[in-house]
């Protein structure tokens, strides 16, 4: 069966800025994907394309869409639609640039993100075992959440600050008890945050976490620990960081809120909160180009998992040079930072293969659609980064995932490395 026809539009995302959706029709149906946008980027990402201009104050998209509905659409009808590396390496040439800055890594992912949809269902099988088929794993189990309960940084609209506190049901037996757990710890969280600091302490951010008037991170880290341990679930749920550590670096010095510290002293540091908090991973710890922080980082923080973000971008090349160099041993997976489903399926056997976790994880400016799940366990990474338990656009993957869960896959628990 053949791709009958192709079409993209411009919708929105979690908030309210345009992005790509693109849908292909096959004699099985219509498959559609939604690409997400990220705020806190690197450098190294593969491109977005945006508009400029005045509408959506120059965050459209019909650029993008008018690229898929009228460069790459007629490449792709008549083509077999299980036919992914060939398709995708076919958008990759067709674009000709190193970083997709001529059609747009949106314009291209939303594409290939739904040609997989297409070929998942000729060849009859559900998405997660469609792409488990392209990635050549056998193995199922339903990720670790990770669950951003406390938002900062620009997720947040604060400057110099760590961006993410995250929660991790790693004892949980079952994926429906992880998210029964971090659901009780994030309700218990709410109502310290107001009996403490009032209502507004409990407005939330892009990913559904809290974004209290705390300074502090290690007040803020206090806060999460006492909700897990009210909850009932000390041991049981533990914490996760992601410091977006570019965010506040000057070259030089990195600067949290109105601290400075040099690299040695920033591990120094991070060092030390674990050593008080059960952290047992820390995101972008680093800036993306200080491969010497991220040497020491990894070096000295050995029982920790040490995930590259802006360092690597869901890129082979810097995946591969992070791990002769020693600099991380995890990698962060999304899918727009590279731009079409076989790199991202390439990034992330590469970390495998080099006894590396994945973490497959959400940008701040999600959509409804819930392909990242799917996509998790077909390549059969330990862990999945989807925000709060709030917010639809966060939920979707979730659900999705609850819903594997009737199929009898298991759960992961504490094995996230």
């Amino acid at each position: 069966m053949a791709i009958r026809g192709v079409k993209a539009r411009q919708v929105l995302d979690s908030r309210g800025n345009p992005t790509v959706e693109c849908e292909i029709t096959t004699a099985n149906g219509v498959f559609r994907s939604i690409v997400p946008s990220g705020a806190s980027t690197g450098s190294h990402e593969a491109v977005e394309l945006r508009d400029g201009g005045r509408e959506y104050r120059g965050k459209g998209v019909l650029n993008a869409v008018s690229n898929v509905n009228s460069i790459i659409s007629k490449k792709l009808i008549g083509r077999d639609p299980c036919q992914q590396k060939e398709i995708d390496e076919m958008m990759i040439n067709l674009d000709g640039t190193s970083n997709r800055s001529h059609l747009g890594a949106n314009a291209i992912l939303s594409a290939s993100m739904a040609v997989c949809r297409a070929g998942a269902s000729h060849s009859g099988k559900s998405l997660h075992d469609y792409i488990a088929s392209l990635s050549g794993n056998r193995k199922r189990a339903l990720p670790v959440p990770q669950l951003n309960v406390i938002n900062g940084g620009r997720h947040a609209g604060i400057e110099n600050d760590v961006q993410e506190h995250m929660i991790m049901p790693i004892g949980a037996k079952s994926f429906s008890e992880a998210m029964m757990m971090s659901v009780e710890v994030y309700q218990t969280l709410k109502n310290m945050l107001k009996e403490k600091f009032g209502a507004s302490a409990t407005n939330i951010a892009d990913e559904g976490g809290f974004a209290p008037d705390i300074k502090e991170l290690h007040s803020r880290l206090e806060l999460i620990n006492s909700a897990i341990e009210q909850a009932g679930y000390s041991k049981k749920v533990v914490l996760a960081l992601d410091c977006a550590a570019s965010e506040f670096f000057d070259g030089k010095t990195y600067h949290i809120r109105e601290k400075k510290y040099s690299p040695g002293e920033l591990v120094d540091y991070y060092g030390d909160l674990c050593s008080v908090f059960p952290i047992c991973s820390i995101e972008d710890g680093m800036a993306e180009d200080d491969w010497d922080g991220w040497i020491e980082m990894t070096s000295r923080l050995k029982k920790i998992q040490v995930v590259g973000d802006d360092l690597l971008v869901t890129n082979t090349a810097r995946i591969g040079e992070a791990i002769r160099k020693k600099a991380a041993n995890s990698a962060l997976i999304k899918l727009n930072q590279i731009g079409t489903v076989t790199e991202t399926i390439d990034a992330v056997n590469l970390a495998h293969k080099n006894s590396w976790s994945s973490v497959i994880s959400h940008r701040s400016g999600e959509t409804e659609d819930s392909f990242m799940a799917d996509f998790c366990v077909g390549v059969a990474s330990t862990q999945i980064k989807s925000g709060a338990p709030a917010r639809s656009d966060r939920i979707a993957k979730y659900n999705q995932l609850l819903r594997m869960e009737e199929e009898g896959i298991g759960y992961i628990g504490s094995k996230i490395r």
